[in-house]
C-alpha cells in the first residue's frame, strides 16, 4: 500500500514539475496506474467497476494529452508545455484536462468512480488526483480558450449543484460538490491564475476537513450522519462548520474563493455569468444544509445503546482532522495575506 501511495504521489509530482510534454503524460500515467489498485481494494463488483470505469476515462485522457502534445511538436518542433499550442492542439487539450479533472459535461465519471470506492479512496480521488491536471491547466493557461474554460465553469457549478439536490449517499454529494468547486476554478483560471491557486489550496483543506470527519464518523448516507453526535459531540461541531465553509459562507474560509471569484468577474463584465453562478451556488449550500441539519440538529430515534457509543476509544485517528478543520473555519481574516 506505501508503495502505491508514493508511486501516486511521484506521478503528480513529475507532472507538476515538467517542462516536456512527455514528462507530463508519464505522471499522469503513473498517477493512474497507482489508483487503479487502490480503487479496487475492496474485492466487490461495484468497486471493480468502478476501477475500470475510472482507467477507461483517464487512460482516454492521457492519450488526448499526448496526441494533442504530439500535434503540437509535429507543427511546431516544440515539446515545451509553456510554449503557444497550435489550434487542434489546444482543444485537444482542454478536453483532455476537462475530462481528467471531471469538469461538466466529461464529468459524467465521476460520481460512479466515488460512489464504488471506500470513504478513504474517494478523499484521495476529491483531492490530490485533482492537482497533477491543474498543475497542466496553470502551466498551458496562456494558450487555450478562456471562453471555453468561462462556459465550462459555468456548466461544472450548475451540474454540480443540481446534480447533488436528489442525493442520499455523502461520497456521491461529496463527488458533485468537487465538480461545482472545479467550475469555480476553471472560471477564473484563465482570469487571474493566483486566485486559481488559492482557492484550489482552500478547496483541499476543506474537503479533507470534511472527508476526514465523514470517515472518523462512518457516515456512509445522509441517514449514517444523524448518529454521529453520539460518537462525539465535537466532531458534529467541527463538520457543521466544515460543511458550512465548504458551502462558502461568510465569516467561514469558504467564502474567500467566491468572493474574489465574483468580484474579478465583475470587473471583467461577466455579470450575467457571475450571477448564473451565485445562483449554482445556492443550489450547492442546499445539500451542504441539508447534511448540516442531519449531523447536528436533528436527534434519530435511537436506544440506549447508542448514546454510549462515545465511551469507546475511536478506532481511527483524530489527530489529522484539527488542522484541515481550524483551516477551513477561521481563515477568513488572513485574506489581505493570502492575496499577496
Amino acid at each position: 500500500y506505501m508503495i502505491i501511495l508514493s508511486t501516486l504521489a511521484t506521478g503528480t509530482i513529475i507532472t507538476m514539475t515538467s517542462y516536456h510534454w512527455l514528462m507530463a503524460w508519464v505522471g499522469l500515467e503513473l498517477n493512474t496506474l497507482a489508483i487503479i489498485p487502490i480503487i479496487s481494494t475492496m474485492h466487490h463488483p461495484r468497486s471493480t467497476e468502478a476501477a475500470t470505469k475510472y482507467f477507461l476515462t483517464q487512460a482516454a485522457a492521457s492519450a488526448l494529452i499526448l496526441f494533442s502534445s504530439m500535434t503540437n511538436a509535429w507543427n511546431t518542433g516544440s515539446w515545451d508545455i509553456t510554449q503557444p499550442l497550435t489550434s487542434p492542439s489546444y482543444i485537444l487539450l482542454t478536453m483532455a484536462l476537462a475530462m481528467k479533472l471531471g469538469l461538466a459535461p466529461l464529468h459524467f465519471w465521476l460520481p460512479e468512480v466515488i460512489q464504488g470506492s471506500t470513504m478513504t479512496t474517494a478523499f484521495i480521488i476529491t483531492t490530490w488526483q485533482k492537482i497533477a491536471p491543474m498543475s497542466l491547466i496553470f502551466l498551458t493557461m496562456n494558450n487555450l480558450s478562456t471562453s471555453i474554460f468561462l462556459l465550462m465553469g459555468l456548466l461544472s457549478s450548475l451540474v454540480g449543484g443540481w446534480g447533488g439536490l436528489n442525493q442520499t449517499q455523502t461520497r456521491k454529494i461529496m463527488a458533485y460538490s468537487s465538480i461545482a468547486h472545479l467550475g469555480w476554478m476553471a472560471t477564473i483560471s484563465s482570469i487571474m491564475t493566483n486566485i486559481l491557486i488559492m482557492n484550489l489550496l482552500i478547496y483541499l483543506i476543506m474537503t479533507t476537513s470534511v472527508f476526514l470527519s465523514l470517515i472518523t464518523s462512518k457516515s456512509k448516507t445522509i441517514q449514517d450522519t444523524t448518529s454521529a453526535w453520539t460518537l462525539s459531540p465535537t466532531l458534529t461541531i467541527i463538520m457543521l462548520l466544515s460543511l458550512l465553509s465548504l458551502g462558502g459562507l461568510p465569516p467561514l474560509t469558504g467564502f474567500i474563493p467566491k468572493w474574489l471569484i465574483m468580484e474579478e468577474l465583475i470587473l471583467q463584465n461577466f455579470n450575467l455569468l457571475i450571477s448564473m453562478m451565485a445562483a449554482s451556488s445556492l443550489l450547492s449550500l442546499y445539500f451542504y444544509l441539508r447534511l448540516t441539519y442531519t449531523t447536528a440538529l436533528t436527534l434519530s430515534p435511537n436506544t440506549t445503546q447508542t448514546k454510549f457509543k462515545w465511551r469507546f476509544y475511536p478506532n481511527t485517528s483524530t489527530m489529522f482532522i484539527t488542522a484541515p478543520a481550524t483551516i477551513s473555519i477561521f481563515l477568513l481574516p488572513m485574506t489581505p495575506l493570502i492575496l499577496l
